[in-house]
């Protein structure tokens, strides 16, 4: 049996005496912010596609510390991509990979920068989106691309090797899906378990064959460089769950009501060091 303690706002257990607070078991678990800070923090998140720095939300929030609030978010954040691990995408999925210019603190700065594919400077990320063509010339109609986007992933990955593809793909992607590609050889070992289209796509080709992968990448960093002034490599997954999570509930109604309960629903432990 427990008792409400009302001046601690606690259950107290009256054989142990153990107390459990209201944040018990959520993700709000140790954390010192009110819950008006949490709930505020959540509905600027949801109310628009776009998002808010760290620095905004303290501004807004009148708080005179920066990193709690930056914990806050990160953890709010970590709480979509768990919401979103729940899915695995199906039937036509495009595949590719994007890479976001990020920081890195443990980067040799008199270490010389290679160029373009492969730059210190950048983080790997394997970016999969189901594409469904539309047949029905009505619709066709409202649409200017051919096919029509459904579940999004964007994973960020330590390199191409074709054994990582294959595991991030095996844990994201139903097996016999139906799979579009650029011809890239790390998709080589995808061939036993899914239907792969690999071919070298010609630059004018490519918003035909791949039209929604490279169109969620763009808006992706877009939005990146619109709202943050630097992005830790360590940190990227955290802001591409919140860009996905939010793309991939885009007809809902009620974000804050589904992301209060994820957040409700998910121990602050389960975390690990995702939010730093």
């Amino acid at each position: 049996m427990h008792k409400w303690k009302k001046k601690r706002m606690q259950w107290e257990c009256e054989n142990c005496e153990y107390r459990t607070t209201l944040k018990s078991g959520t993700v709000m678990e140790h954390s010192k912010l009110s819950f008006q800070y949490w709930f505020i923090a959540m509905h600027f998140l949801t109310s628009t596609t776009k998002s808010f720095s760290a620095k905004e939300i303290q501004k807004q929030l009148g708080h005179n510390r920066y990193e709690p609030i930056w914990r806050m978010l990160h953890k709010i954040r970590s709480v979509m991509g768990i919401r979103d691990e729940s899915y695995t995408l199906t039937g036509e999925v495009e595949i590719d990979e994007g890479f976001f210019e990020t920081v890195s603190i443990n980067r040799n700065p008199e270490e010389k920068l290679k160029r373009g594919r492969g730059s210190q400077k950048q983080t790997t990320v394997f970016v999969s989106a189901e594409s469904v063509e539309v047949t029905d010339p009505e619709i066709s109609k409202k649409y200017v691309k051919k096919k029509r986007l459904g579940f999004v992933k964007m994973n960020v990955i330590t390199s191409l090797k074709k054994k990582e593809i294959a595991s991030m793909v095996k844990n994201t992607i139903e097996k016999n899906s139906n799979l579009t590609s650029d011809g890239s050889n790390s998709y080589n070992d995808l061939t036993q378990d899914y239907n792969l289209n690999s071919q070298v796509i010609p630059k004018s080709e490519i918003s035909r064959v791949l039209p929604w992968v490279h169109t969620t990448i763009s808006n992706a960093k877009r939005l990146l460089l619109d709202v943050h002034h630097r992005i830790d490599d360590d940190f990227l997954q955290n802001y591409l769950n919140e860009f996905c999570y939010k793309l991939n509930r885009r007809y809902f109604n009620g974000l804050f009501d589904r992301l209060l309960s994820v957040a409700a629903s998910t121990r602050w432990d389960y975390l690990g060091e995702t939010c730093g």
